[in-house]
């Protein structure tokens, strides 16, 4: 991949399940030339679904990566999962995307997942545009559906400035005036053109027809206003526009791109992806908005051989220092293939890198670039800066860690998960292969973050965590079908967690006479509760420069160690430790002995400080139609839901609450059941509360 960094696109496709998110990517495909026939999703042959329980289910489950090229620029898209279950797919690729279209349906608008996945983007800040699909259908509204994105997901929020949609293509059906074709037709509201899309009869033909007549007038209408809000955003255009009275086409073009990087501008465009209607100008779109590795601001880490913490840039340049992140790896039989997003600099096959998390080199046997299925690859010499590769021959690296030059070190922020909040038991129909599966569990657990497992302590179960339901089922299917090994799994059940029910202030030692000599530790920990962190945080706000740096990293280690596991057996989450205090003796403090004190101190800790179980409470969004509202939300009370809102959205109402996950398992046939089959919902994890009834688990 020899690109100039300027003709580069990264990009994902995201959006909530069963919008037209891989239709639309295989339309991509086959109008740049990248493949000479469609794919179907019902057909179950698309290109970046290609795992048969994918094929299967109809469904993305694992985000893809494809290439293709489109005017002269090479795209890099990575088509993800819309279903929450695997939504960890669309973190890491956001995390190491460049821009994102997000796909939105005309009929259903803003659904839940959409807004998961923008919250995502908002995260990483990454630009993006979007595409309102199904205009073909019943129900379908262009307008509500722009509307929706603007006053649910353009608000500002803590990790995001408010951002301004601008349609740059409207749907001909939208105009208000004849237009020939107009469910093969949309508006270019820029080039003031109608252009209309062929059938395959007609070979796919896009036609652009300069607008005339009161056709004219409304583009100039909805021009006037683009206007208004491009010059908005810069004030050479502005004073252009004033003293001109129009901008040239180059000229808005230009303007909405460096708003769009700057992520204060949502260009939308619109089509129906499944009867190739609005590919073409969305491909462009893509093209002229969205950001190349160069437009996008350098790369911070941090230098790993620093006591205090200093951040080191990296600017996405080939003559850089080389940096990379691991943001995926695909676990088979034979070899795992660790996919790596290049930020700076470059890569050769056959060179050593170091993983500053271990302090380690790694050994980058060979580079591949990957189309889709990790088997459809070609080797590469080298990777350059804004490069997406797989790379194999890595030992001891995990999803989140970062590959740099050894005489340049550089850490980059790790990629966030949320935690797993179903379990179950899981055991090998024979008793011999159960080496064979823990193997495989930890195979399959470094490929996804969000799989996690342990063997109880008490019982002796192996015990997997997923996302949901499916998550699991396809974990399970995984097993048998791609590692041979047949198991046997117990009915699901709720991940529940820990924290302490109030502020403690603890002290822990360990003073004893070993075998080695005399064997010494004292800490004081004060330890917090916080609902607004994820699983355990670790501050050292210990002072004094005479506290040796081995003895900080075992204390840290140890109370996060410590940590894991609270009164009830659960892992804790949730929770602040802070090292307040810590004495120490020359020659007889040691690793052993830090731990020992630690652990004291927790242990005094949940007996002084109570423990409180917290359940994960789930965001539910039920579609469904207005005659089955009553039964739903009765239903719905009877699990002790609070719903939040209740309102239509064309022609369906939907109902959102939040609800205890234990109260969830088999709502699907339930549901359907209540609808005549008429009715769809999603659920994904909000937050863990207290959980309401201590003796159901």
């Amino acid at each position: 991949m020899n690109s100039p960094l300027e003709t580069i696109r990264n990009i994902g496709i995201v959006a909530h399940i069963d919008a037209g998110k891989t239709t639309t990517t295989e339309r991509i495909l086959y109008f740049t030339g990248t493949q000479h026939r469609m794919g179907d999703v019902d057909d179950g042959n698309t290109t970046t679904d290609f795992d048969p329980e994918e094929a299967a289910r109809g469904i993305t489950i694992y985000s893809a990566c494809v290439t293709t090229k489109w005017n002269g620029t090479t795209i890099n898209i990575i088509d993800t999962p819309g279903h929450v279950d695997f939504t960890a797919e669309v973190e890491r690729s956001l995390r190491v995307l460049d821009g994102a279209v997000v796909i939105f349906s005309a009929v259903e608008g803003v659904e839940a997942q959409s807004e998961t996945v923008w919250r995502q983007a908002d995260r990483y800040n990454v630009p993006r545009l979007c595409f309102i699909n199904k205009l073909d259908r019943i129900g379908a509204n262009w307008q509500r559906t722009l509307n929706q994105i603007e006053e649910r997901l353009c608000l500002p929020t803590i990790e995001a400035i408010r951002k301004e949609v601008l349609p740059v293509n409207v749907p001909a059906s939208e105009i208000g005036t004849d237009v020939p074709n107009p469910n093969r037709s949309i508006i270019d509201i820029i080039d003031r053109t109608v252009l209309t899309f062929g059938t395959e009869e007609e070979n796919w033909k896009v036609t652009s027809t300069p607008a005339e007549g009161e056709l004219l007038e409304f583009i100039n209408e909805r021009r006037g206003k683009m206007l208004d809000i491009v010059c908005s955003y810069d004030e050479a255009a502005m004073e252009k526009y004033f003293a001109d009275g129009d901008l040239t086409a180059d000229e808005i073009r230009n303007v909405i791109r460096k708003a769009t990087i700057e992520g204060k501008l949502i260009p939308v465009s619109c089509g129906t992806s499944l009867k190739c209607v609005g590919v073409h100008p969305l491909l462009d779109n893509i093209v002229r908005f969205l950001p190349s590795p160069i437009d996008r601001p350098a790369i911070s880490g941090t230098d790993p051989t620093k006591k205090v913490e200093t951040i080191v840039r990296r600017e996405p340049k080939p003559s850089a220092p080389f940096c990379g992140l691991i943001f995926k790896i695909v676990a088979d039989k034979h070899n795992d293939l660790y996919f790596m997003r290049v930020y700076s600099g470059t890569v050769k096959s056959g060179s050593r890198m170091l993983n500053p998390r271990t302090n380690k080199k790694e050994f980058v046997t060979q580079l591949w670039h990957i189309q889709a299925d990790s088997k459809e690859r070609t080797d590469q010499d080298e990777a350059k800066a804004g490069d997406i590769v797989g790379v194999v021959g890595l030992k001891e690296v995990v999803t989140g860690d970062t590959l740099c030059e050894p005489k340049e070190p550089v850490m980059l922020e790790k990629i966030r998960f949320p935690e797993t909040v179903i379990s179950m038991a899981i055991e090998p129909e024979s008793s011999g292969d159960k080496d064979k599966m823990e193997l495989t569990l930890k195979r399959l657990s470094l490929q996804d973050p969000t799989f996690t497992w342990n063997i109880d302590s008490d019982t002796g179960q192996t015990i997997v965590s997923g996302m949901g339901e499916l998550h699991l089922e396809v974990i399970k299917n995984r097993m048998e079908r791609d590692f041979n090994l047949k198991v046997k799994v117990h009915k699901p059940r709720v991940t529940y967690k820990e924290t302490f029910a109030s502020e403690v202030l603890v002290e822990g030692v360990f003073d004893k006479e070993t075998s080695t000599g005399p064997s010494y530790a004292w800490v004081k920990l004060r330890l917090v509760p916080n609902p607004d962190i994820v699983g355990v945080k670790v501050f050292n706000d210990l002072k004094g420069e005479a506290i040796p740096p081995i003895h900080r990293d075992a204390l840290e280690r140890a109370a996060r160690d410590e940590a894991q596991t609270g009164l009830n057996g659960y892992t804790m989450t949730q929770l602040e430790v802070h090292l307040v205090e810590f004495k120490h003796i020359q020659n007889a403090t040691n690793e052993a002995s830090i731990y020992a004190a630690v652990a004291n101190a927790f242990e005094s800790a949940v007996q002084s400080g109570g423990s409180v179980v917290l359940e994960p409470i789930m965001r539910l969004e039920v579609a469904c139609p207005e005659e089955s509202v009553g039964n739903i939300q009765a239903d719905l009370n009877a699990r002790r839901a609070m719903i939040t809102s209740s309102e239509p959205r064309g022609v369906l109402f939907v109902i959102e609450a939040h609800v205890s996950l234990g109260k969830m398992f088999g709502y699907s046939s339930v549901v359907r059941s209540m609808s005549q089959g008429r009715a769809s919902y999603s659920l994904e994890p909000h937050h863990y509360a207290p959980a309401q009834n201590v003796s159901e688990f």
